[in-house]
Order: structure tokens, then sequence, then C-alpha cells
């Protein structure tokens, strides 16, 4: 297939990009500054533009199989009002300036987030499950809707909203295991919130998966099948670094440092793969354990 990618330099779309040319396929990757490419690997073809804006890079978007979205500013900082606006900006214009220029019937896959369902308890949430009605639960729902436009124009849509995605060279895991160095890793808060989390190989087949799969469409929670707690998770990074884990992170603290992200940290969602389930898609890492042991060791 011939792909095109936005957000392709960050830690999901450098990874996705090198599994899907090892897959045979041809990679193309919309960026913004050519310097910050240097990730990628050399076999991606770069075109350069920037994705919130209209502009040359729009051009010919009829040449591509399938349309992989994934731009937008990392959530994973202190929230104010010009962040808000700068998350929901590169999110939903760069998604409207995409749509608007597809043609033919393509696949999209576009990106969303398991912050969709909003922040609950000990539920169980699927695709089936309603969204929440926190600024990230409607942010994902303005993001999704952007997307589903694709559809009028006889692609077929598929909103992959990740959990939190594991991997080694990036993303989550590296601000997780920091406290661990130095002694003080352990639970955030009461630490009975649920993570639901994916090793980054696993989400990058199961983003093939869905591409290929011409059944699946609308909502896919790309996700292992087994939350864990907070707590649980601690542990097992202890357990594995060689570390204590019952150094707990204050909720106030985390509160107070992250703002109104922080209530995002502090709750969590229960959230499983129900679609990916459905059509016999296979995890190579299933649970957290042997996730972080692939990882960490």
């Amino acid at each position: 297939m011939n792909i095109f990618v936005t957000g392709a330099n960050g830690f999901v779309g450098t990874n996705l990009a090198r599994f899907l040319i090892e897959s045979g396929h041809k990679v193309f990757a919309l960026v913004r500054n050519p310097s910050k490419a240097t990730g990628l690997p050399k076999e991606v073809t770069v075109v350069i533009g920037e994705s919130t804006k209209q502009g040359k890079w729009q051009e010919a978007l009829d040449n591509y199989d399938l349309f992989i979205n994934l731009a937008g500013a990392n959530i994973f900082r202190r929230w104010d009002k010009d962040y808000k606006k700068l998350l929901r900006d590169s999110r939903i214009n760069t998604t409207r300036n995409l749509v608007d220029a597809m043609t033919g019937n393509a696949t999209l896959l576009s990106a969303s987030a398991v912050g969709y369902y909003g922040r609950t308890e000990d539920e169980e949430l699927d695709e089936s499950s309603g969204p929440g009605n926190d600024f990230l639960a409607q942010l994902s729902v303005d993001w999704e809707n952007e997307a589903l436009k694709a559809s009028n124009k006889g692609a077929r849509v598929v909103i992959t909203r990740f959990g939190v995605v594991l991997g080694r060279d990036g993303g989550a895991l590296a601000q997780m295991i920091r406290p661990f160095k130095f002694f003080a890793g352990g639970p955030i808060g009461s630490g009975r919130q649920w993570m639901s989390w994916i090793h980054i190989i696993d989400l990058c087949r199961a983003a093939l998966f869905a591409a290929e799969n011409k059944e699946i469409h609308g909502p896919v929670n790309l996700c292992a099948p087994e939350p864990i707690r907070n707590g649980d998770l601690a542990k097992e990074i202890g357990k594995i670094l060689g570390r204590p884990s019952f150094m707990p992170a204050p909720g106030f603290i985390v509160s107070l440092a992250m703002g109104e992200f922080g209530s995002v940290i502090l709750k969590g969602q229960r959230v499983v793969p129900g679609k990916l389930q459905k059509h016999g898609f296979s995890f190579i890492f299933p649970d957290i354990k042997s996730a972080l042991s692939n990882l960490l060791k």
C-alpha cells in the first residue's frame, strides 16, 4: 500500500512508519521541519508541510490507499488555557485539512484516545460505551467527528482510540520509570485507578490489522486486553528494575503539578479492546508483565 501519515515524527509515528516499511509498504510522511524527521527510516518519503494549515501538501492526495492521522500536541504536560487551545487546534485543524484534501475510496485511520470515555472508576468500557463530559472526552468526540466526515467521500474510517503506549524509545514509560531509578517509585494517588495500555509493537500490528481488515470501521480501542491498576503497575516496574515501589506520589501534589491533567492521571479508565478481539486479533503482549519484561530487561 501507499500510505500517507501525519504526525509521523512523533514516538508512535516513527515506530509505526518503521513497522510499515518492514511490512513491505511505501510510507509518505508529512513533516513540518525536515530536521526533526531524522528518526524516520531512510525509506520514508518526506512531504514538507504544516498539517494545521492548508497548503501544497494537500495536492495529489488521490494516490494513497491508506491515510494514518496521528498529528496532535502532547497531552502529557500541564494544561493551561493556551495549551488546551493548542491540544484542540493541532488535532481538529489537522484532521479537517486532511479530510478536505482526501479523494477516492481510501481508508482513514485517525487517532483518538481512551480519554473519550471520560474519567471512570471500575466500569469496564468497550467501543459501545458512551463519551465522558470532561475536556479530554469532548476533545476526543470533536476530533473523531472531523475524521468521520471522510466517510461522506466514500472512505472507510477507523477511529483508533489509543491507550497509554509503552515503548523503549519514548512515550509514557520513560516518565513512569524515572522515580524508580532514584529509589522513589510507587503508586500515584490511591493507586487504585486503572490504566489502559498497549505495547508499541502490538499497537503497530493492530493498526495494520485494522487497515487490512475491510470489515472493521468506526471506533477501535488500541489497548491490551488486561488493564492494570496503577499500584499493581508500580509493583511490577519495581520488581523488574529491582527497586522499591512503595513511595506514593500524593494526589494533591500531582494535581498541583499537573493541573487539570492531574485528574486524568488520578482517575483513569478500564478500557478493553472489544472490537480487536471480536475480529480475531492476537496480542503478543496481552499482560503488563510480558510487556515490561520485554521493554525493561
